[in-house]
């Protein structure tokens, strides 16, 4: 089984990391400290577990499950916290194991033995489903370009027209931006504007504007989008400000 850490605090994170390696099969291909790095790695990359700090910068993890509950391929989610009070919300969210700090060695080894014997029980059962890609079809001069969803840095609505901007290439679509919108996932993309949708993990840097509302500049782009009012209070939540 391949699977990633998703932990602020480095000490917790390296003493999972050895248990894990000393009393399992399971790989650990990488570790985290940021809920958004981790939408981005696993637009490219697939596990089958993650182990899940609840409070973690940029994006907490119960926010980061609900977004991975929605992929095509579930990761089974093993939260690791201090938070007792997020069990029941945790177990809603399908969870596979809920685990208390600070660690016991022998509750992370049953917790470990459970993993590897549901995953053999998988292995034993012939797959009917694939992943679904994680990628959305743009158009450029009648053809279909098949773009990574993480290539998108933000989306702009043009009355009926929809133009969607990657860091070299700009492309129209003929829909509402509601509708486009619809087809990229949260919470890695915020509807921050009526026109304007933006790619949070592109964001470079956050202007304060007139009315307690912001600018948002990009990486690697000159555009600025713009934050509306009725949107403030949620992207201060995602962005922690």
């Amino acid at each position: 089984m391949k699977a990633i850490i998703v932990e602020d605090e480095f000490l917790a994170q390296q003493e999972l990391s050895w248990m894990i390696q000393q009393h399992s099969q399971i790989t650990i291909e990488a570790c985290f400290d940021d809920g958004l790095e981790v939408l981005k790695y696993l637009q490219n990359h697939r596990v089958d577990v993650i182990f899940l700090d609840i409070n973690i910068p940029s994006l907490d993890g119960m926010l980061l499950a609900q977004n991975i509950n929605q992929f095509a391929h579930k990761p089974l989610i093993v939260f690791i916290t201090a938070w007792k009070e997020h069990a029941v919300d945790a177990f809603e969210l399908d969870a596979f194991d809920y685990i208390l700090k600070p660690y016991h060695e022998s509750r992370i080894i049953t917790m470990l033995n459970k993993l590897e014997a549901s995953a053999q029980q998988q292995l034993a059962q012939p797959s009917t489903q694939q992943s679904a890609p994680q990628t959305v079809n743009l158009v450029k001069d009648e053809r279909i370009i098949v773009t990574d969803i993480n290539d998108i840095y933000y989306v702009e609505a043009h009355e009926k027209l929809t133009f969607v901007y990657t860091r070299r290439e700009a492309y129209v679509m003929s829909m509402a931006i509601s509708e486009f919108c619809n087809r990229l996932p949260e919470p890695l993309f915020f509807r921050c504007h009526r026109s304007y949708c933006v790619n949070l993990s592109k964001i470079r840097e956050i202007e304060p504007w007139f009315n307690n509302t912001y600018l948002v500049k990009l990486r690697d782009l000159d555009a600025q989008v713009p934050v509306s009012r009725s949107k403030v209070k949620a992207f201060r939540q995602l962005m922690r400000l």
